[in-house]
C-alpha cells in the first residue's frame, strides 16, 4: 500500500479522541454485489471503513472502544481462512494476520461477532455509527442492542445515546494528509496521461466506446485498476448531456469530444475533464466557447488559497462567462442585469466543483446558506475539482454555429498554505496545446 499502515491507526486514534468517554463505535465493511446470476460487480470496500482500517475485505467489522479513563481499543472481525473458499474465491488475510499487518489491538473471525459485540455493549453510555448506511447492518446493531436490554435484570444497561457519526468522519478525510495527496497526485498522473493517449487516438469515424477503451487501458496498465466512476466520452451534442455514459456513438467530422473520466488508485480518486476537436482543429467557433471557458477556469483557480471559499469562485466565473456570452451574443442585455439574474447559469447548468478524495465527490460540509452559496473556508489539505462548463444544445436559440458545443474543463486542485496545486496540468488544455499533441497523432 501507498499509505502506512501507523497513518490508519492515527486516524482510529483520532476518532477515539472525538469520542465520549465510556463510548463504543461500530463501522461494517462493503459488502459484494451481485452482477448477474453468481457472478459479482469488483468489491468496492466502504470508503469509510477503508479511512479507518486500509483493510479492504467484505464482511468485516471493525470497533472503537473508549472507557471511563479515555483508553482507545480497536477491535476488527473479519472472515476465517478457508483453504476451500480461497481456492474458488481468492486469498483471504484471516485474524491472525490482519491483527499483524493493520496493528489493530484485537482481531477476531466473524464466528464470534455476536458473543464479543454484545458484550462491548454492555454498560456504554453511547454508540456511534453511521445511520441508514446499510439498512441490513442497522437491523444488526438494533438486534444487539435488544439482547444487551434483555439482560437488564441482570444489571446489563444498552447505550442510552446514538450518535450518527458521518460527519466525524467527513470532516476527518475533508483535510487529506500528505500521504493522501501522493497517492492523488499519482491518480492525476495517471489519469493525465490517460487524457493525453486518447487526444492523440481520437481520429474521425471512431466510436466514442474505443476512445474509452484507450483510457481504462492506460488506468489498469499503470496500476488504477478501475475508474473512479463511469466515465463520460460525448461527442457532438452528446456533451450536453451531463453525466452520457452510452459512449456508444460514431465521431464525427468538426465535432467536439467531451471526456470525465478519472481513474481510482488504492480507493482515491482522479476526476478530470478534457474538451477537444474530434479531427484536431477547433473551429473559430468552437474556439470562441472553449476559450471562454478556460478563461473562467483559470481565473477560478489561480483564486484558490486559503479562506476563498466556493462562493467566491462562483462569482469570478459568473463575470468571466457572463461578460463572454454577452460579447458572443449568446446574452444580451445590460452586464449588471444579467449579473444579477446569474443568466449564464441558463448555460452554465452545475456547480463549479466539488470535495475530492476517496470518494469523487467527496465527503465535507459545504456550509450552504439559504442562497445555496457555499461560503466554507478554504483550508490547507482541501483538494477540489474546478470545472467550469458551457453547454449549448442542438435546439439552442443563438447562432447556428454555437449550437450542439458542449465543452467543460475540469482539474483536480488542492489547498497548499499559501496558495494551491494543480495536479491535473499533464493533460494540455490551451488550445494551442490541444492542437499541437493531437497534430503528433495523425
Amino acid at each position: 500500500m501507498l499509505i502506512d499502515v501507523q497513518e490508519f491507526v492515527a486516524r482510529r486514534a483520532c476518532f477515539i479522541d472525538q469520542m465520549e468517554l465510556n463510548s463504543i463505535a461500530i463501522f461494517c465493511a462493503g459488502e459484494e454485489v451481485t452482477r448477474s446470476n453468481d457472478t459479482e460487480f469488483p468489491f468496492c470496500q466502504n470508503k469509510n471503513f477503508f479511512y479507518l482500517t486500509g483493510f479492504n475485505e467484505p464482511e468485516a467489522l471493525l470497533v472503537l472502544v473508549k472507557n471511563a479513563l479515555g483508553q482507545g481499543q480497536s477491535t476488527l472481525f473479519c472472515r476465517d481462512k478457508d483453504p476451500l473458499q480461497e481456492v474458488w474465491h481468492g486469498r483471504r488475510v484471516g485474524a491472525e494476520l490482519a491483527k499483524e499487518t493493520y496493528a489493530f489491538d484485537q482481531t477476531f473471525t466473524l464466528e464470534h461477532v455476536d458473543e464479543e459485540v454484545i458484550e462491548m455493549l454492555k454498560h456504554k453510555s453511547s454508540l456511534y455509527t453511521i445511520h441508514n448506511e446499510n439498512d441490513g447492518f442497522d437491523a444488526q446493531i438494533f438486534d444487539w442492542l435488544s439482547q444487551v436490554k434483555s439482560g437488564v435484570k441482570a444489571g446489563d444497561k444498552a447505550p442510552s445515546q446514538l450518535i450518527d457519526c458521518s460527519s466525524m468522519l467527513a470532516e476527518m478525510r475533508l483535510i487529506k494528509s500528505s500521504a493522501e495527496l501522493d497517492v492523488m497526485r499519482k491518480a492525476n498522473d495517471i489519469s493525465a496521461n490517460a487524457h493525453v493517449r486518447a487526444m492523440r487516438s481520437c481520429k474521425v469515424g471512431m466510436f466514442e466506446y474505443q476512445i474509452e477503451a484507450e483510457i481504462h487501458h492506460e488506468f489498469a496498465f499503470n496500476g488504477a485498476r478501475h475508474p473512479a466512476y463511469g466515465s463520460i466520452v460525448a461527442g457532438g451534442d452528446n456533451a450536453n448531456i451531463l453525466h452520457y455514459t452510452d459512449n456508444s456513438e460514431a465521431l464525427n467530422d468538426n465535432e467536439l469530444l467531451l471526456i470525465d473520466a478519472g481513474g481510482e488508485l488504492e480507493g482515491y480518486a482522479a476526476d478530470i475533464t478534457r474538451t477537444f476537436p474530434v479531427n484536431g482543429k477547433f473551429t473559430p467557433a468552437q474556439k470562441e466557447i472553449y476559450q471562454l471557458v478556460l478563461d473562467a477556469q483559470i481565473a477560478s483557480i489561480d483564486a484558490i488559497k486559503p479562506g476563498v471559499s466556493f462562493a467566491e469562485l462562483n462569482d469570478i466565473v459568473h463575470q468571466v462567462l457572463t461578460k463572454g456570452l454577452l460579447e458572443l451574443g449568446i446574452l444580451t442585455g445590460d452586464f449588471d442585469t444579467l449579473m444579477e439574474e446569474k443568466a449564464c447559469k441558463k448555460y452554465f447548468i452545475h456547480g463549479l466543483g466539488h470535495w475530492l478524495g476517496l470518494d469523487v465527490h467527496d465527503v465535507g460540509d459545504y456550509d450552504i446558506d439559504e442562497d445555496r452559496r457555499q461560503n466554507r473556508a478554504f483550508e490547507p489539505g482541501m483538494i477540489m475539482t474546478i470545472e467550469p462548463g458551457l453547454y449549448i444544445p442542438l435546439d439552442a436559440e443563438v447562432d447556428e454555429k454555437y449550437r450542439g458545443i458542449g465543452i467543460r474543463i475540469e482539474d483536480n486542485v488542492v489547498v497548499t498554505e499559501t496558495g494551491f496545486e494543480n495536479f491535473s496540468l499533464g493533460v494540455p488544455k490551451t488550445i494551442e496545446a490541444i492542437e499541437a499533441l493531437m497534430a503528433e497523432g495523425k
